[in-house]
């Protein structure tokens, strides 16, 4: 497939700049993509290396619970588990990060002091992003100062589609600069984007104005997180890298239940990112019933025996 090349970005960001650089990246072979991202997914792994590829996602997932009846109460128990996944196995590892809405990050901030997990926050309307910037701009404020260390931030879909792909990039600069010292997830809502092509151009936005990582979605569209995407966001920070020397970290969200579906995630990053985003630190997977699933596989692994649903809390 071929590759976008990013070195082209315009220097003077105007909606005519941006469209001319969107606009100017290559197609997407969108069957190719499809037989690709399945091709990965076939691929058989070896049980020590699976044993291992399940410590690495649990270390990856962003515990999530955003709810509107999520209380302090539900938020202080899914930290414990963040913090202590399998209470009768500690060498399973921490979790990357326990997700919730602004108003509930100063009750995860202090569940989890001195576990060296952090807190991010949902924000800027989440999930529809139809907001005032000054609203989401608020939003984004009051979760930082709650001690939110990472922002997952929502586009506005509907500024994209229409075409104006300038207010789109100028909310990300300002949420950006709203965060301070957190770090931006730029969430794109995939499954409102309907074609991959605008998956690429609206991972290339994102990156351009300044994400540390970009997430797939908000978990509240269906479809959610597909391999296809995956794979065409790979792409986009895979060459992005090549093309300043910067690293942008990718985070699929939704969908993702089983064990089965986080490895074929991490064979597509190995395989289309490389091993150097391997790492909590450069993949995330936002998910909430997928924890369980690990634990669940893992046990099996290690005792040869299968333990029931019911053997781990419900997130």
């Amino acid at each position: 497939m071929p590759v976008p090349n990013t070195a082209s970005a315009p220097e003077a960001v105007t909606e005519r700049g941006l469209r001319a650089f969107l606009y100017g990246l290559p197609a997407v072979d969108e069957v190719g993509a499809a037989a690709r991202a399945q091709e990965l997914a076939t691929r058989s792994v070896k049980t020590t290396a699976k044993a291992r590829a399940i410590d690495l996602a649990v270390s990856m997932v962003d515990l999530t619970t955003l709810e509107g009846a999520d209380t302090p109460g539900k938020v202080r128990a899914l930290c414990a588990k963040a913090a202590l996944p399998d209470p009768e196995d500690r060498t399973v590892p921490t979790v990357g990060a326990v997700c919730v809405y602004p108003d509930r990050v100063g009750t995860a901030v202090e569940a989890l002091r001195g576990t060296g997990i952090g807190v991010a926050s949902v924000a800027t309307a989440f999930p529809s992003g139809r907001a005032p910037l000054e609203a989401k701009l608020a939003d984004t404020r009051a979760a930082v100062a709650a001690g939110a260390s990472e922002i997952d931030m929502v586009i506005d879909r509907g500024a994209f589609l229409s075409g104006d792909h300038l207010k789109v990039y100028e909310e990300i600069v300002a949420v950006k600069e709203a965060c301070g010292g957190a770090h931006l997830k730029v969430i794109l809502e995939t499954g409102e984007l309907a074609t991959l092509d605008n998956v690429r151009r609206a991972s290339h936005l994102a990156i351009l104005a300044g994400a540390d990582f970009i997430k797939t979605s908000t978990g509240k569209v269906s479809p959610a997180s597909t391999p296809p995407v995956l794979l065409v966001m790979l792409q986009a920070v895979r060459d992005h890298h090549r093309d300043t020397g910067r690293r942008v970290g990718v985070k699929p969200a939704g969908g993702i239940r089983t064990t089965k579906d986080a490895i074929r995630n991490l064979i597509l990053v190995d395989e289309i990112a490389g091993p150097d985003w391997l790492t909590p630190d450069l993949f995330r997977i936002g998910a909430s019933s997928l924890l369980n699933d690990l634990l669940m596989q893992r046990t099996r692994l290690a005792t040869g025996v299968y333990p029931g649903p019911d053997h781990y809390t419900q997130d």
